[in-house]
């Protein structure tokens, strides 16, 4: 039962059973059913009420999939709430937001929905993927995410426990990587927060092979029976590795049990949840499950028009000046790939129907009032080899190089995609180009796969002819020596290539011309297939848009001078937007499912006023978004929270119809005094008053940051609270929101707590997180967080105020955390601030070794005894600036050397103490700076009498 595919148990009446069905926004790979827009653009409804509905219709789907086999799971793998630390995240669609709580509000509805309202029973247990600290791709399952206290209690764990403290998700996903030096599935004082959070039962599973990895490719065990041993420890309950074979996991679980690993209390724990899970939907007791539905509870006219809906409400129109809506009896040509494509994800269901822009444009203004042309240049390949052209031959759709280049079976569709990838169409059939099974096709309805079967990087010779590599396979294509000139996938390299002479039969300008001519509005429908270059176990290569696409953007802006022009973006992610992009408006919107035309549309045309608004930045520069792999959002300056750097388009952005001014903010509180608390379910009310000033009905979604300039620690600029509203032309609302104080709150490291310090905070009030016109001020008075206890105490150098060029580390392999030299780095070091050092005479340290060689740590001291005032006042509200800077100029003075003992392994910790040389003078306050250098790992450090 510790397996993912559990057997039947007869004589207890346990079916089989099989944990994880794919419902990311819609249930995937279980044949039909409807596919909502991914959730990246279901967050961009900032809508918890819709998202709701949303998953209440998926696992409605989910259990008539169930109804019609058994043995489709009812524990659901959704929703993911890592948040959206990183636009260059391959997997950047799967989240909802860069912001933690934002992420746990729509994550909870989603997961609310799946679940159901039934006190006792559950339509489906939803699982929260993926802990902790996943964002990237790149070497996902070897990268350890540098998660310091403050980063993880601030920004990864909220994100989590949100869902699991609403009871709307009884289940945890562990993610492939490792955080802190310790891979996830061994994370067992991480998962304890999880499971501190909810009442209920947790039940944690592995990700897909990741057991195995914890010995193949961490190599953090030696052995998989002692590794299984420790996962079981850790709080793994169920392992997902060697596809349906249970054989291997059962054997070492089996063996690790047989060496005392394990005890079978620890067994138990882990089948007990799985049977509390499966309890919870109704398996044991079926004739009281309230959530039986048919099997044909599929495709309901009612989950089309959610659907609909959905799309539409996550458009977001970043710019216009006055080219939207479109305005009645105007000619609109939608050119680019995006101008009738409804592309699908990795996690995507197989929809019902889909619905393209250019169709539902032509429904709502009619032909005559459409123009289309996608961009593609329609091409013949003739074969060197063979002097014929290449076509799809007969109902296998094989491609042969004998064809006649007037017959459109010969005549090809080439787009081209990010990072150099060309998809090919056959003309006549809409029919994608395939090398997946050796013999080229051209049978596919869509790219798709593990590994994408359907692109081709193109090589062009000196004399212009081309030759193309299959880029799932790596091979090249050439003509076989048989009677038609079959193509296969298997040169291996450019001199084994088939060479094709390119004819043009239409140049894809030439088609975005002549539909941009004498058109009234150009919509340039730009974006990525979710397939391509950015997906899971692909990180994206760029976060600009593919020089092609911007070349149909300055050809259709071209061609039509007198026009409005409008960029739509459909996509998985933000872009680096071109700077001198000149467009009357920029839209945005995932890929929205089967719905998106007619969501589209609705938006556009103005029967729908646009409420979305971006739930995640979008950057101005490439080189404001920083390196992929540095977790640490406080010094890196990530996410809206720390950024410097000004985003193009903020989160929260997005424009209405309508022209909202905000008039005043009222807080029902100027001053609250609890300081020192966590803040509790303490809250200050704001009205904000806003007016529409236009002429149509604006949706505004009222915005509330709040900021604390003069704080101790770097603060961060958070979202706290919003509200929608629905205003009337000339119509003037109060809107109230509520600001939950403990928001306001701080990891303080040294008391591992919660806590919202004495001081002001500034709550601006606006549209997005860049657009903040009102301000109000709270003062939060009360006891200030005292100096750091170091004397006596030993305190985590993990708990440090600064690290520099040092990496958080695991300090045995399953619990614990320490501090070591970054690689590549001879010294590191991190600082404890305002530390009370009175009656310090000496230090004592637990340290270990990472290696052979020097392996030393330097305790230095700096004492400012004029900045000891303005210190304290600070921490007690006032206005100087941090510890630091108050101690700039007065330098560091080392006052012990620690010298760490030659033998003994990484997991060899050993006590060393050293007087402290000199001492500090009787100055009651300083900071403590810990220099590592060489191979010294330190866990704790303290001051001694």
């Amino acid at each position: 039962m510790l397996h993912q595919r559990g057997p039947a148990v007869e004589r207890l009446g346990l079916r089989a059973f099989t944990t994880g069905a794919e419902v990311l926004h819609g249930v995937s790979w279980l044949g039909t059913a409807t596919v909502f827009p991914q959730p990246v653009g279901l967050a961009a409804t900032w809508d918890p009420d819709l998202l709701r509905r949303v998953g209440d219709a998926v696992g409605v789907e989910l259990r008539a999939k169930h109804a019609a086999d058994p043995s489709v799971s009812l524990n659901v793998w959704a929703p993911v709430v890592n948040p959206l630390r990183h636009p260059a995240w391959g997997r950047n669609e799967e989240g909802y937001s860069e912001d933690p709580y934002l992420t746990a509000e729509l994550a909870t509805a989603y997961a609310h929905g799946l679940r159901g309202d039934h006190p006792t029973y559950w339509r489906t247990v939803p699982t929260l993927k993926h802990a902790f600290g996943y964002n990237n791709e790149t070497d996902r399952a070897v990268t350890s995410s540098q998660l310091r206290p403050r980063v993880l209690r601030e920004y990864e764990l909220p994100a989590f426990t949100g869902p699991l403290r609403a009871r709307a998700a009884g289940a945890v996903m562990a993610a492939y990587n490792l955080v802190d030096g310790r891979p996830n599935h061994l994370a067992g004082e991480l998962l304890d927060l999880l499971r501190e959070a909810t009442p209920d039962a947790l039940f944690v599973v592995s990700d897909a092979a990741a057991p195995g990895f914890v010995v193949d490719l961490q190599r953090f065990y030696d052995d998989h029976v002692e590794a299984h041993a420790a996962m079981l420890r850790a709080g793994i309950d169920s392992f997902t590795d060697n596809d349906a074979d249970a054989g291997p996991t059962t054997r070492r679980v089996g063996e690790a049990l047989e060496r005392g690993l394990v005890d079978e209390a620890v067994i138990d724990r882990a089948v007990a949840r799985q049977l509390e899970l499966r309890i919870r939907t109704g398996e044991l007791d079926p004739e009281l499950d309230p959530f039986v539905v048919p099997a044909d509870a599929i495709d309901l006219p009612e989950h089309r028009a959610l659907a609909r809906e959905a799309a539409a409400r996550g458009v977001v129109v970043l710019e216009n000046a006055g080219a939207l809506p479109v305005a009645p009896g105007a000619v609109v040509a939608v050119v680019g790939p995006f101008a009738e494509r409804v592309l699908h994800d990795w996690y995507s269901g197989t929809p019902p129907y889909t619905v393209g822009l250019a169709t539902a444009l032509r429904e709502r203004l009619g032909d005559a009032h459409v123009r289309v042309a996608d961009g593609a240049d329609r091409i013949v390949l003739r074969s060197r080899s063979t002097g014929r052209a290449v076509r799809a031959a007969g109902a296998g759709h094989v491609l042969v190089a004998d064809g006649d280049a007037r017959d459109a079976a010969a005549q090809h569709d080439a787009t081209l995609w990010e990072s150099g990838l060309w998809t090919l169409h056959v003309a006549a059939t809409g029919l994608l180009w395939t090398g997946a099974r050796w013999v080229a096709h051209a049978d596919a309805t869509r790219v798709g796969g593990w590994v994408a079967q359907e692109t081709f990087r193109r090589h062009v010779h000196d004399d212009g002819t081309w030759s193309l590599q299959h880029a799932g396979s790596g091979r090249w294509l050439r003509v076989q020596h048989d009677e038609q000139g079959t193509l296969v996938a298997d040169g291996e390299t450019l001199a084994h290539a088939e060479r094709f002479a390119v004819e043009t039969v239409r140049a894809g300008a030439c088609a975005v011309r002549e539909s941009c001519d004498g058109a009234d509005v150009v919509v340039v429908a730009l974006g990525n297939d979710p397939h391509l270059g950015g997906r899971e176990t692909q990180d994206r290569p760029a976060l600009t848009l593919p020089t092609g696409m911007l070349a149909t953007w300055r050809v259709a802006a071209d061609a039509s001078p007198a026009a409005r022009h409008v960029l739509l973006v459909v996509s998985s992610y933000p872009y680096v937007l071109p700077e001198d992009l000149d467009a009357d408006a920029v839209v945005w919107t995932s890929h929205g499912g089967q719905e998106l035309g007619h969501g589209l549309t609705d938006v556009l045309v103005g029967d729908s006023e646009p409420t979305g608004r971006l739930a995640q930045a979008w950057p101005a520069r490439v080189e404001d978004v920083g390196d992929l792999l540095d977790y640490d959002v406080i010094a890196a300056h990530h996410t809206t929270w720390y950024a410097t750097a000004a985003p193009r388009y903020a989160l929260g952005h997005g424009l209405t119809y309508g022209e909202v001014a905000y008039r005043a903010v009222t807080p029902t509180a100027r001053t609250w005094a609890a300081a020192g608390t966590s803040g509790g379910d303490d809250e200050v009310a704001l009205t904000v008053t806003v007016r529409n000033d236009g002429t149509r009905t604006a949706h505004e979604l009222v915005q509330v940051y709040a900021d604390a300039p003069a704080h101790r620690l770097p603060y961060g600029h958070r979202l706290v609270a919003h509200a929608r509203v629905a205003l009337e032309p000339g119509a003037t609302r109060d809107v109230e929101l509520r600001v939950p104080l403990a928001r306001l709150a701080t990891w303080d490291v040294t008391r591992d707590r919660f806590v919202v310090e004495p001081g002001t905070y500034v709550l601006g009030v606006g549209a997005s997180a860049a657009r903040l016109p009102l301000r109000a001020s709270l003062t939060v008075t009360g006891e200030p967080v005292p100096p750091r206890a170091l004397v006596g105490h030993a305190v985590r150098a993990a708990d440090a105020d600064e690290l520099h060029d040092v990496e958080l580390t695991a300090r045995t392999r399953e619990r614990g955390t320490a501090v070591q030299v970054a690689r590549r780095r001879a010294r590191g070091s991190v600082v404890m601030s305002t530390c009370d050092l009175a009656g310090a005479r000496a230090v004592r340290a637990v340290v270990a070794r990472t290696g052979p060689g020097t392996a030393r740590v330097e305790v230095e001291v700096r004492v400012d005894v004029d900045a000891i005032p303005d210190r304290l006042a600070h921490a007690a509200g006032g206005t100087a600036g941090s510890a630091a800077d108050e101690a700039t100029e007065e330098p560091w003075r080392t006052v012990a050397r620690l010298e760490v003992p030659a033998g003994g392994g990484r997991w060899d910790w050993r006590t060393v103490e050293a007087l402290l040389d000199p001492g500090p003078d009787g100055t009651p306050l300083g900071d403590v700076r810990l220099v590592l250098v060489g191979a010294a790992c330190l866990a704790t450090v303290e001051l001694t009498p």
